[in-house]
């Protein structure tokens, strides 16, 4: 195989340093096991953010979120830490990551978990007709 799974997070400049612009990512085929009973996982994510300096490569995104499927983790911690390491890589001004998990025991599972760059204010949205 060509590619490995990578906890590693690469980056590359924003080309569009000066404005306020929202990136968002649909990532579909995330799994991990259950710390509990040792079984697949499956979630579907979805990252928005605003860029400062930097902006996630999409290839170290891909490999960074492969790299989980062989561990085990509550669905509020993997959250958390995804966010976590995407924000320690990136330094946004505004992060969101959204893990909707498949059903487990009966039960689905969404976590929400934001980063704000302190001080940054969202821009007012604009509703046009």
């Amino acid at each position: 195989m060509s590619t490995r799974p990578s906890k590693e997070l690469e980056t590359f400049p924003n080309p569009r340093e000066g404005r306020d612009y929202t990136i968002r990512m649909e990532l579909p085929e995330f799994t991990c096991l259950c710390p509990k009973t040792g079984q697949p996982d499956f979630a579907e994510f979805q990252l928005e953010y605003v860029p400062d300096q930097l902006c996630v490569e999409l290839k170290s995104l891909k490999l960074y979120m492969w790299s989980f499927r062989d561990e085990g983790h509550f669905h509020e911690d993997v959250t958390n830490r995804i966010l976590d390491d995407l924000v320690a890589a990136t330094q946004p001004k505004f992060m969101r990551l959204t893990g909707r998990f498949n059903v487990r025991g009966g039960i689905w599972t969404t976590v929400i978990a934001e980063h704000r760059k302190p001080g940054w204010q969202a821009p007012e949205r604009v509703e046009l007709p």
